[in-house]
């Protein structure tokens, strides 16, 4: 089947009527806000008003058209990349002061988790605790507004950037600028409302943020796949496949020709199948990582060095998944030819060094020593340092091979160590 038929329709099965999403569907905007607004309600819009201004305005003549106000009579400012906290607490004033009945988030993952986040605080702040670090780590929020009786404010996500999945999923990375480090709400009570996201857009966005949501794509539905098991597996598989083949084939596309819609829609739609694989399953180990790396780094770009790695210390637990991605890249080109002719760690070793050939013809790091501002002594200890922080165990207990934080040191260093070196030989398998 088509890769291009196949995404559309797992996402139509897994979203229904809930997503809309394609080429030229921004418009549509105003018919799901007046669902939510009625006939005297207001909704509160989120968005940058430089570069997506024009954006911005399509949504607010959308809105216009529908008859839905907009709160404040104007747009309130986004959040900063990597969704910094005091952003998350300024947008919770503007809906404490509004009282919206929806939030219109237009923008990438930042400016959708922290609107997600933000829902959270204003709808709970006041009976639980304004603190949004009581909200991270699984399940908190949905606990709290069992007990509570409380409705989160809708949001509707309107995607800008092929990239985290924001849009579609019940994550919401929050990030402390003060020590650089980003911790995670997850739970299925934030997943927006309804979510629009049309791929055409995405042909303003710069190069690279596009290959750093591609390299995210990649690293969403093949860290899932590779952890992977029982009734999910099949998922994950078709999953991981179609994303994969969708990066491979067109990435390098938008690198000779940004405006190319086709290719922008095959990354749109790599993306938004990397946020079903993460309702589907976990991520691990090259996430775990790039939360250390927010200040240097796109975060798609951070997981895309660091999957190459840790798939040579999974090699024991993923043979099945290795045969299955070293075959797309092999098929297209990247890596040896005799890829599934392998087994153990030099079929490991095959795929990372494919994935890394593949990481290069598009222009991408495949080294931590190949980001500007990189530190052995600063990002090193910082990654070690946040492995063992209680509040994201989970990435390692969803590794293949579970860690616990006792066996950081032990193997997670050395996996580090060779992606600064991108040396494999060092990385040492439990």
């Amino acid at each position: 089947m088509d890769n291009f038929k196949k995404a559309y329709d797992l996402l139509k099965a897994w979203k229904g009527d809930s997503y809309v999403c394609g080429l030229g569907c921004l418009d549509e905007v105003g018919t799901i806000a007046k669902g939510y607004a009625g006939d005297n309600g207001k909704v509160l819009v989120v968005s940058n008003m430089t570069y997506m201004k024009p954006v911005a305005d399509r949504v607010l003549a959308s809105l216009e058209k529908s008859g839905v106000e907009v709160a404040g009579g104007a747009v309130c400012p986004d959040a900063k990349p990597n969704a910094p906290r005091e952003d998350v607490y300024r947008i919770t004033t503007y809906v404490l002061q509004y009282q919206p009945s929806a939030i219109i988030a237009i923008g990438g993952g930042s400016t959708i988790d922290a609107c997600k986040a933000a829902s959270v605080l204003a709808t709970l702040g006041g009976k639980v605790t304004p603190e949004i670090d009581y909200y991270f780590g699984t399940g908190k929020i949905t606990a709290e507004l069992e007990k509570t009786g409380a409705k989160l404010v809708p949001v509707v996500a309107v995607e800008t950037s092929a990239s985290s999945g924001a849009h579609l999923t019940k994550y919401s990375n929050i990030t402390d600028p003060v020590v650089g480090q980003k911790k995670l709400i997850v739970d299925p009570a934030i997943v927006p409302a309804t979510s629009l996201f049309d791929y055409e857009v995405t042909c303003s966005m710069p190069v690279r943020v596009t290959i750093d949501g591609a390299l995210d794509a990649i690293a969403h539905t093949f860290e899932v796949f590779c952890g992977a098991k029982g009734d999910k597996y099949d998922m994950a598989k078709d999953l991981c496949e179609t994303a994969v083949s969708l990066v491979v084939d067109w990435a390098g596309k938008i690198i000779e020709n940004p405006k190319d819609t086709k290719a922008r829609e095959a990354i749109g739609l790599a993306t938004d199948l990397g946020g079903y694989a993460i309702m589907v399953g976990g991520t691990s180990g090259a996430h775990l990582t790039s939360f250390s790396l927010v200040d240097i780094v796109g975060h798609g770009t951070a997981c895309g060095i660091m999957n190459p790695y840790y798939a040579v210390f999974y090699s024991k637990a993923i043979q099945p998944q290795l045969k299955v991605v070293g075959s797309i890249f092999a098929s297209r080109g990247f890596g040896r030819k005799d890829m599934d002719t392998l087994e153990g760690r030099e079929l490991a070793e095959a795929v990372s060094e494919a994935m890394i050939e593949f990481a290069k013809s598009i222009n991408a790091p495949t080294k931590l020593t190949d980001i500007p501002g990189y530190k052995h002594d600063v990002h090193f200890v910082r990654a070690i340092t946040a492995a063992k922080d209680p509040d994201l165990k989970m990435k390692l207990q969803n590794m293949p091979v579970p860690m616990t934080a006792d066996d950081v040191d032990e193997y997670m260093a050395p996996v580090l160590l060779a992606a600064e070196t991108g040396d494999l030989s060092g990385i040492k398998e439990m």
